[in-house]
């Protein structure tokens, strides 16, 4: 109950205060397990994706956020659970594959971090450790707009939010002993996937 309640509240205020527009919406699988990947901006990245897809979501969270008691328990409620920073450490990855095998929709951040200039960053290989573990597809999306969420009075101006979800699509298919390089072709490969969703002043490394 306390989930819906949260994704009702973020649904109105983001109604209120933004002016966003979600394309894509039917790409996101309705009945089965699959990852939603996005390049990372600002702290409603998350949230925002959160009521825009359409289905009960979860998240992976950096550990740091749930040292704030209060902050932390919104965030659990609202379906996050912590991973270690620049890592995916055992209970984590015990805890997306649960949710993978039980069809829920998991979201991951790549980049771990807020972009500073808005440009996508360098990205950890999770996503694509748990997509080829889980069996899953990965669905891209490209959040732009969200760096005008700074300042006191931002929600005066109604900063205009684009959320472009993209089509669903597997990793190649590899064997679940990856090698180090080949990790790094798959985190590579579902970066690319998100660059293309967003306007070339975004793609930082990944514009070719």
């Amino acid at each position: 109950m306390v989930y819906y309640f949260l994704r009702f509240i973020v649904s109105i205020l983001s109604r209120l205060l933004l002016r966003c527009k979600v394309a894509g919406r039917e790409n996101v699988p309705q009945h089965s397990a699959c990852i939603v990947v996005a390049n990372h901006i600002n702290l409603l990245d998350s949230p925002l994706l959160g009521v825009s897809l359409g289905r009960k979501v979860y998240f992976m969270a950096k550990e740091e956020l749930f040292q704030l008691y209060f902050i932390g328990w919104l965030a659990k409620q609202f379906g996050a659970f912590s991973v270690a920073k620049g890592k995916l450490n055992r209970r984590a990855r015990r805890r997306a594959l649960e949710l993978l095998a039980r069809g829920q929709v998991l979201i991951i951040l790549p980049e771990g971090k807020r972009s500073e200039d808005g440009k996508l960053g360098q990205a950890y290989p999770g996503a694509a450790l748990l997509a080829v573990k889980g069996g899953v597809p990965i669905v891209p999306v490209g959040i732009s707009g969200t760096g005008q969420l700074t300042g006191k009075w931002w929600f005066l101006r109604r900063p205009r939010i684009t959320l472009n979800i993209g089509e669903p699509f597997k990793l190649s298919d590899f064997h679940d002993k990856l090698s180090r390089d080949e990790i790094a072709y798959l985190t590579y490969e579902i970066m690319m996937h998100i660059a293309g969703l967003l306007p070339q002043e975004y793609r930082g490394r990944y514009t070719s």
